[in-house]
């Protein structure tokens, strides 16, 4: 496993995580510390979020596991731990969230991926958008 460099300065500059994320975080902060006073001086100190018990980080694959173990006990729709970006995408889009905030976000550097990959715009904000146009349409003055 390789630990490189983000790409680009952008993809390194830090994002407010919103308040449910904070507790969750919190929330791992303490059983990882939990953890690391188990294992003793088996615990390889790093600033990795999320380890194996003895503080190295998770191999992708067991990540992956981990994530639709977690999912199947929360009994949600099991998608890959990478959709979870795609949703995020797709929920910015519906708050009105503005495209170049959401690329922002989603760490893209072209507008086109956040616009075409990532954004699923729901069926219902779709008729919502030809309802207000078609109501914008009806109040223009003929000419």
């Amino acid at each position: 496993m390789v630990h490189d460099e983000t790409k680009t300065a952008v993809s390194t500059a830090t994002l407010p995580p919103p308040g449910i994320c904070v507790t969750a975080l919190q929330l791992r902060r303490k059983e990882q510390e939990l953890s690391r006073q188990a294992a003793g001086e088996l615990w390889t100190a790093n600033d990795f979020v999320f380890t194996t018990r003895y503080g190295t980080p998770f191999e992708p694959r067991n990540f992956n596991r981990r994530f639709m173990d977690r999912t199947a006990r929360a009994g949600i729709r099991r998608i890959r731990l990478h959709d979870t970006r795609h949703t995020c995408g797709s929920l910015l889009a519906p708050l009105d969230v503005h495209p170049r905030v959401a690329m922002q976000i989603l760490r893209h550097s072209k507008i086109a991926v956040t616009m075409e990959v990532y954004t699923h715009v729901p069926s219902e904000a779709t008729r919502r958008a030809l309802r207000k146009l078609g109501k914008h349409l009806g109040k223009q003055d003929p000419k």
